[in-house]
């Protein structure tokens, strides 16, 4: 099959979701978009924690050792897709078995040699652990962004790893130039 020369690869993208999405997977999500090719799409949600979920949970079910400061980190939701796999987007060193490179600055994986390291403190210093992803059919992604669904705009690294989970939305809106508020304040207005 011959590669559409049209086609953009979100590939180390952020989509943001417009505030008219509201799905509640997906409702004001921001969405680090991982693999993207006439295949489909995947991406994994960096906004989302779920509330009683930590590290500690996640070590102690595939026995795992894990110290203290590590044990208490939130475990993040990334998507609907796959819901019971364990991802790690994680910064550098990125010379982990099955680690796919998706910006200059992080990684995805999911990979027991990683999370052994991470439960001894010996991982990178950068990490998100989630559970599942989002994904999308061959077209599916395209659809929906000429349904101004989503925008896009090149991955931030200090998003991702520094900046408050609550705050990552409209920290990503700014960064583009748009006011949250003000996007927010349109919706049903012509």
């Amino acid at each position: 099959m011959e590669e559409d020369p049209c086609f953009t690869s979100l590939k180390g993208q952020f989509l943001i979701a417009m505030p008219s999405l509201v799905e509640p997977s997906f409702f004001q999500t921001v969405i680090l978009m991982c693999e993207h090719n006439d295949s489909g799409a995947v991406g994994v949600i960096i906004n989302r924690t779920y509330p009683f979920l930590t590290c500690r949970d996640i070590f102690e079910e595939i026995q795992i050792d894990c110290l203290p400061h590590v044990a208490s980190i939130p475990i993040h939701i990334g998507g609907p897709v796959h819901s019971g796999e364990i991802f790690i987007l994680h910064g550098s060193p990125f010379e982990w078995n099955g680690s796919l490179r998706v910006t200059p600055f992080v990684s995805l994986s999911n990979t027991l040699d990683l999370l052994n390291e991470i439960g001894k403190g010996n991982g990178p210093e950068s990490f998100i652990i989630v559970l599942g992803c989002a994904g999308w059919a061959p077209g599916q992604l395209e659809s929906e962004l000429s349904e101004n669904v989503w925008l896009t705009t090149p991955a931030n690294e200090d998003i991702i790893f520094n900046t408050g989970i609550d705050d990552r939305w409209g920290t990503a809106l700014r960064n583009m130039g748009i006011d949250p508020l003000w996007l927010s304040s349109q919706i049903g207005h012509a």
